[in-house]
Parts: structure tokens; sequence; C-alpha cells
């Protein structure tokens, strides 16, 4: 378990206290940001990519916050294609 500190991390504090407020559960999960198989998100435009390629709805960067319904088509992502690319896990993989 994890806990955040108000003092020193003010904003992220805010995050979860509105969010509590407005489903009624105290708790949220800390997970890696990626899809199975993807390598994990390092930068603004990886975050993007693979948020644009899976079912989020939102994605939040320091201050922003984007809504995948407001984004250009342009931003869109063929989410096949996208994970294509990588190998799931299990795939071509032979016990012993």
């Amino acid at each position: 378990m994890q806990t955040v500190d108000s003092e020193r991390r003010g904003r992220f504090a805010a995050v979860l206290s509105t969010f509590e407020a407005r489903t009624g559960c105290p708790v949220v999960v800390n997970t890696s940001f990626n899809v199975r198989g993807e390598p994990i998100v390092w930068t603004p435009d990886g975050a993007l990519r693979c948020f644009m390629a899976t079912g989020m709805d939102a994605l939040v960067l320091g201050r922003s916050v984007l809504w995948k319904e407001r984004q250009p088509e342009g931003a869109r992502v063929d989410a096949e294609a996208h994970l294509a690319r990588f190998a799931m896990a299990g795939r071509g993989w032979r016990a012993g």
C-alpha cells in the first residue's frame, strides 16, 4: 500500500480526494503504464500513443487533461496495428 502526503504531493492528493468524492471509492490502483507486451511508457509521446491505442477515456499529463473523444482525427491510432507490433505474453513461448 502507498499513501500520498498532501504537503508534498498536493495536486495528486487533490485528484485522489476528488475521485473519492465522486465515486465513493478512496482507493486507486497504481500500475505500469503500458499494455501487455508493450514497453512501459517513458515519454509524453509514448503516453499519448498508448492512450490513443487503448480503451482509456482520459489522460492526465502534468496539469493537462486530454479526453480521447476531443482528440483530432489525425491523433487516432489503429489500435490493432499498434498492439500487433509487440509480442503478447505467452506467444511463441514453450515450457521446458
